[in-house]
């Protein structure tokens, strides 16, 4: 089981969880190796940092804009360099904490 997989599941039961990812797309909100705290109860807002299920990967990244679509509410993913990752429904929890 990989660390995203263990935080989902954690998430999903309404757990908060902790993680330290690792990558350079969120460098300067979150760099490399920190640890990061995820609450599933937190309501998400545009410029929140979350854990996502964007085309099939899985990232902390930045909430760009958000829209309903039917019943659905929808996410628009991208990084901290200005990147774009495209609209998804799966947010599992938000950032709350960063720390070293």
């Amino acid at each position: 089981m990989n660390w995203a997989t263990r935080v989902i599941n954690e998430l999903r039961e309404g757990k908060v969880s902790k993680c330290r990812p690792h990558g350079n797309s969120m460098k300067g909100r979150i760099n490399s190796g920190q640890l990061v705290t995820l609450d599933p109860s937190v309501e998400a807002k545009v410029g929140d940092a979350a854990l996502v299920r964007v085309k099939g990967n899985t990232y902390i990244h930045l909430i760009k804009a958000i829209r309903k679509n039917g019943e659905n509410t929808e996410y628009l993913i991208g990084n901290n360099r200005g990147g774009i990752n495209g609209w998804t429904t799966a947010l599992y929890g938000v950032v709350v904490e960063v720390e070293d």
